[in-house]
């Protein structure tokens, strides 16, 4: 009876602490910026797959690796969806879980979909979340125990052109930065992205964010491999090849960019496997989680350090 007791406490604490770590962080505490009033008509819902809409007030949602066990790094997470939704459990909170086992503190970032409705400028819409988002981390860095130069963003689908723009665009700063903080992620990892706008793009994710009449100017903008300079981050990205949704030369695309411009990169294919497999492609044993420890270790991201 002891024994399980003591299981039973350890069980009910173990959640408690687990419960506690993911409570939301609004990103803009004092009102969101290139903000219109949201619709009444115009109310964020989430169905039985996670899977979130209408998003009007941004959050971040930490995920701490258990005590003892963080190294000091962190990675900002942006699920997928076409900026039409946000796949935010099988492309948010497992992939956090997952980070946490190898001592990488999470964040899991619901951002605002682009939409005329609740933004003046939607095409920048996502981009401010994601740089609040490294701004949020890098300013508390201390607090959660991070290397403020050790901070990562990740993204999947959509959310990989998302995570793209705020690698090669982070000069660019779209919110208000009064204390200089660097919205430079130190690295990226780019899951089946979204990362051009041109004649590979995926279509919907174009549309929904400049719309359909964007200009040629607002096309190249966007289009990440051409933003690539040497001072992109070092890159991660996997592909399947037979993806029907978002055509494997986004990815092949961007690893050229980064490979012309000397920045650090590594690209793993897999023959099969479509879109939007999260972390683990049914077409195959493979792990690109594993792969990605790997990558990270080989760098330097893993090695504990105290802060």
């Amino acid at each position: 009876m002891k024994n399980f007791l003591t299981a039973l406490l350890f069980t009910a604490s173990t959640l408690t602490a687990f419960a506690q770590q993911q409570t939301p962080l609004p990103l803009y505490p004092n009102g969101v910026p290139n903000s219109k009033p949201t619709p009444a008509t115009y109310k964020e819902t989430i169905d039985q797959r996670s899977w979130i809409a209408k998003v009007s007030i941004p959050t971040l949602t930490p995920y701490l690796p258990a005590k003892g066990t963080a190294n000091g790094t962190a990675v900002v997470i942006c699920p997928g969806g076409g900026y039409a939704g946000l796949a935010s459990a099988h492309e948010g909170s497992a992939v956090a879980q997952e980070f946490n086992k190898i001592g990488v503190t999470a964040f899991v970032l619901k951002y605002r979909l682009p939409s005329d409705s609740i933004m003046t400028d939607k095409s920048i819409g996502p981009l401010q979340d994601a740089q609040r988002a490294i701004q949020i981390v890098r300013q508390g860095a201390a607090k959660w125990g991070i290397n403020p130069n050790r901070i990562g963003i990740m993204g999947f689908s959509a959310g990989g052109h998302l995570t793209s723009t705020e690698g090669t665009h982070f000069d660019k700063v779209v919110i208000n930065n009064k204390d200089n903080i660097s919205v430079r992620p130190d690295f990226m990892m780019l899951i089946y992205p979204v990362i051009t706008f041109g004649s590979k793009a995926h279509v919907g994710s174009r549309e929904n964010l400049i719309g359909k009449d964007a200009s040629q100017d607002q096309i190249d903008l966007y289009s990440n491999e051409k933003q690539v300079t040497p001072n992109t981050p070092p890159t991660f990205i996997v592909f399947a090849e037979d993806d029907d949704v978002v055509p494997v030369e986004n990815g092949l695309m961007m690893y050229q960019s980064l490979l012309q411009n000397k920045v650090p990169a590594e690209m793993h294919l897999f023959p099969k496997g479509g879109h939007g497999f999260g972390l683990n492609n049914p077409k195959s044993k493979a792990k690109w989680f594993d792969w990605a420890k790997v990558w990270m270790d080989d760098n330097g991201w893993l090695v504990k350090l105290e802060y």
